[in-house]
């Protein structure tokens, strides 16, 4: 049976069968992380969480202001970032992953994975951390 034959025998929850909705499925799931800087936001929220807004920006400095406040407002939405403010002066606010951010992990891990199988793995890379000793610290390799 190929990969092609499987994604054919997927059946969903109310007994349907299609490739269509296997697919729908993972486009609304990259639709959800595409964005130049949601992959790395997410990754450093696996590493060390809860962040404020100012410790993102250090840890991404390539990002603008404006762009890290629209990546993470996106973010939100969607239910992968979790947004604290605390009532203070001045204002402090927190980011950290949801229950379903932080099951990006295994998705994430997984595609670290399929690069350096693949030999798609970037050679300036080669000294990141493998996937297994990433999760156990909550994160992934990158």
């Amino acid at each position: 049976m190929t990969d092609q034959d499987d994604l054919e025998q997927v059946k969903t929850s109310d007994g349907e069968s299609g490739q269509d909705c296997v697919i729908s499925r993972v486009e609304h799931a990259l639709d959800i992380i595409r964005g130049r800087w949601k992959l790395l936001i997410i990754h450093h929220l696996l590493v060390h969480q809860p962040r404020r807004f100012s410790s993102l920006e250090r840890a991404i400095p390539q990002v603008t202001q404006k762009m890290l406040i629209q990546q993470l407002r996106a973010l939100e939405t969607d239910g992968v970032v979790h947004r604290m403010v605390y009532p203070e002066v001045p204002p402090h606010v927190e980011y950290e992953l949801t229950s379903a951010g932080r099951a990006l992990a295994t998705a994430l891990t997984a595609l670290h994975d399929w690069t350096v199988q693949s030999g798609h793995a970037d050679s300036q890379q080669s000294n990141c951390a493998g996937p297994r000793r990433a999760a156990a610290v909550g994160g992934f390799p990158g």
